[in-house]
């Protein structure tokens, strides 16, 4: 397959700038797999759409402030983004690095706030850095960490939507710290849309995934087959498997909010669709041709073009229906990306 097939057009406009003013107030296109008959509601209809006895997998990871600000010591400015600890150590991370000439072994970086990153060395795509600070990373993060946003969202180096980020871009259930980008299907849930979903009968349950480089990095390659997914650290607890094998001995359908739970779930899978609870690394890139063993229905944002979460979303339902649906989505003016609307698809 090539990455070209996985492309769209989309105007600037249609890229969400800032959140819905209400997370449940988004719109909801609905898909059809069997038939591609697409549908318009809003996030808020969710419970009418699913059905007593399914079970909703929600990602409770929560995002870091992981971005840093800094000068080297010969005035060059330094951004870093953090991505996961390197080792043992909870101060040494690898990171991306943004510069104005490449950082070298050694380097000490001022930081924003009083620390220090000093410059360990590189690996593969990222670089290993040592933050100094009283408080240690944590209280770094704290202090002076900023929202790790996008690059297609824009903001100003003091941009007074910070705070606004740091609210919304982050679920309303994250409870364990380690992505450095939100599962972006989640960020529309609000309590009363829970509360609703389980007065239908509607379950609920938790896996953790926490979102790596690999969000930042484009499909490099022209042939889908030659890209290299990014392991990413994940659970399963053993409550949520039980619940998966819960949800198929009553016939209720396993729906999967965002890309990040379906690669776990998948990556985790038996043929009998049950899922194996424990924790890891996941690497599965999942494309057309794909056989989903767990997942019934699948709740998502809206894709890049040519990204591998398009050719998850296609690999479910169906690249010409995808598309067609994301072409519907662009002449009816929904908003596209991390902080845009979101899709159904059953």
């Amino acid at each position: 397959m090539n990455v070209a097939d996985f492309d769209y057009e989309l105007p600037a406009d249609r890229i969400a700038q800032e959140p819905a003013a209400e997370r449940d107030a988004s719109r909801l296109l609905t898909l059809d797999r069997a038939s591609g008959e697409t549908g318009h509601r809003r996030f808020l209809d969710l419970p009418d759409l699913a059905r007593p006895g399914d079970l909703l997998v929600l990602n409770d990871t929560r995002v870091l402030r992981a971005r840093l600000a800094g000068r080297k010591r010969t005035g060059g400015r330094v951004e870093l983004l953090l991505l996961e600890p390197a080792g043992e150590d909870p101060d040494t991370w690898r990171c991306l690095v943004r510069a104005s000439k490449p950082v070298r072994d050694g380097a000490r970086i001022d930081l924003t706030g009083g620390a220090v990153a000093e410059v360990l060395g590189r690996d593969e795509d990222a670089w290993r850095v040592r933050l100094q600070a009283e408080g240690g990373t944590a209280d770094v993060l704290e202090r002076a960490g900023r929202t790790p946003l996008p690059p297609y969202i824009r903001r100003g180096e003091d941009d007074p939507r910070e705070r606004l980020d740091r609210e919304r871009y982050q679920t309303v259930f994250a409870r364990s710290p380690g992505a450095v980008a939100a599962p972006t299907a989640g960020l529309h849930f609000t309590p009363r849309v829970l509360e609703a979903l389980a007065g239908r009968d509607v379950r609920t349950a938790f896996l953790t995934l926490h979102t790596g480089e690999g969000t930042f990095l484009p499909v490099r390659s022209e042939r889908v087959e030659e890209h290299r997914m990014h392991a990413e650290r994940f659970e399963i607890p053993e409550r949520t498997a039980e619940a998966v094998g819960a949800a198929r001995s009553r016939g209720g359908r396993v729906i999967a909010v965002g890309t990040t739970v379906v690669r776990t779930l998948e990556a985790n899978a038996s043929d009998d669709g049950s899922v194996r609870a424990g924790s890891g690394r996941c690497d599965l890139f999942i494309r057309p041709g794909h056989r989903f063993r767990v997942t019934d229905a699948l709740l998502t944002n809206f894709h890049l073009p040519r990204s591998t979460l398009l050719m998850l979303v296609c690999a479910f339902a169906g690249t010409a229906r995808v598309l067609e649906a994301y072409r519907e989505a662009v002449r009816a003016g929904y908003r596209f990306y991390s902080y845009g609307d979101a899709m159904w698809i059953a």
